[in-house]
């Protein structure tokens, strides 16, 4: 997907600086101006090039995205104001008969030629920016695609595997009758089972969940990982929320957890596993950490794959609002994601 982005972007921006800008250059006013003054025609092209370059790598649409009005509107006020100075460059005057004459018409060409800089500064600006939104746009069209392929596959995946809910619940309490009393343990572990699934059942084609719900999700996740490790895993499990009300969309962080056991835990040696969830002021912070004590060489293989499908998901659930940092050192591997939820706008 990056590599298409790239491509179209790129020969957007080729198409402007050897089609577009010649143009302007050969038969537009700028050969009038280089007749006039070489160097101040030389310095108008450099300031143009600039201008296109500047405004595509700031990305408007993002900056707007992420409601940076202060950043574009220093930016707006700095290239009107560098115009501005390039309209007062000091011309060569004209020479007539009668020196009241040459007077008026210099002060007529200038401003002839000031209004053609403005112009050429705004055939600039609109292209730069309308090609920025058009990547823009792209990019996100392109997202929601693999998105949707990506649910697609999964959607397939269930209803291959799917079994009527119905009669999967009803079948777990008829199980759950047939353990009551033999074992707490059994009991408790049964009942967080019965929870996921169904959590995972019921939530799985909604858009949106409480926060505390999933909190809770990932709890019995836990407790249910810890059974199979006979003591020799230790979770660290933390979560604080400064608003329950919170939305978001569900099972996000579930690929994520499902490493730490898959990689970091272990029924036969003494490790720990880290996980944290913090909300606050309508910021999420999510970070995993742990050793990598098994499968490293399918962990370096598979895991990055997964993380880079939660990644393209993030890219289009929290566009632009969210940081994911992922890295390994010293054995251990780190997972940090911080999401703005404040700012975001949930597809």
């Amino acid at each position: 997907m990056k590599s298409l982005e790239n491509k179209t972007g790129l020969i957007l921006d080729l198409f402007f600086g050897i089609v577009i800008m010649p143009l302007m250059i050969f038969l537009g006013s700028v050969s009038h101006i280089w007749s006039i003054s070489p160097r101040f025609a030389f310095i108008t092209v450099v300031y143009l090039y600039l201008v296109y370059v500047l405004t595509r790598l700031v990305n408007v649409p993002r900056i707007i995205i992420k409601k940076s009005y202060w950043r574009l509107g220093g930016m707006a006020v700095g290239m009107i104001f560098t115009t501005w100075l390039l309209t007062k460059y000091p011309l060569p005057e004209m020479d007539f008969v009668i020196p009241s004459m040459s007077e008026y018409q210099t002060r007529v060409r200038n401003h002839n030629i000031a209004i053609t800089v403005w112009l050429l500064f705004s055939v600039t600006l609109s292209y730069s920016v309308s090609v920025s939104f058009i990547i823009e746009l792209y990019r996100r069209i392109l997202l929601q695609n693999i998105i949707e392929n990506q649910r697609n596959k999964a959607e397939l995946a269930l209803y291959k595997a799917q079994i009527n809910p119905h009669f999967m619940f009803n079948t777990l309490n008829s199980l759950y009758s047939l353990i009551v009393g033999t074992s707490q343990k059994a009991e408790d572990a049964f009942i967080k089972f019965s929870e996921l699934m169904k959590y995972t059942y019921l939530n799985a084609e909604n858009d949106e969940v409480l926060l505390l719900e999933e909190v809770n999700y990932i709890s019995n996740y836990i407790d249910l990982q810890l059974l199979r490790f006979n003591g020799h895993t230790k979770v660290i499990w933390k979560y604080e929320m400064d608003d329950e009300t919170v939305k978001i969309p569900p099972i996000i962080f579930l690929t994520f957890i499902e490493n730490t056991f898959k990689y970091g835990a272990s029924s036969s040696q003494d490790c720990e596993v880290y996980i944290e969830l913090i909300l606050k002021e309508g910021v999420l912070n999510f970070k995993t950490s742990n050793r990598i004590m098994r499968n490293s060489d399918e962990f370096r293989k598979d895991a990055p794959i997964g993380i880079s499908n939660c990644q393209s998901r993030l890219s289009v659930l929290f566009p632009d609002n969210f940081e994911l940092k992922v890295k390994e050192e010293e054995g251990w591997f780190k997972v940090d994601l911080t999401i703005n939820i404040c700012s975001s706008i949930l597809i």
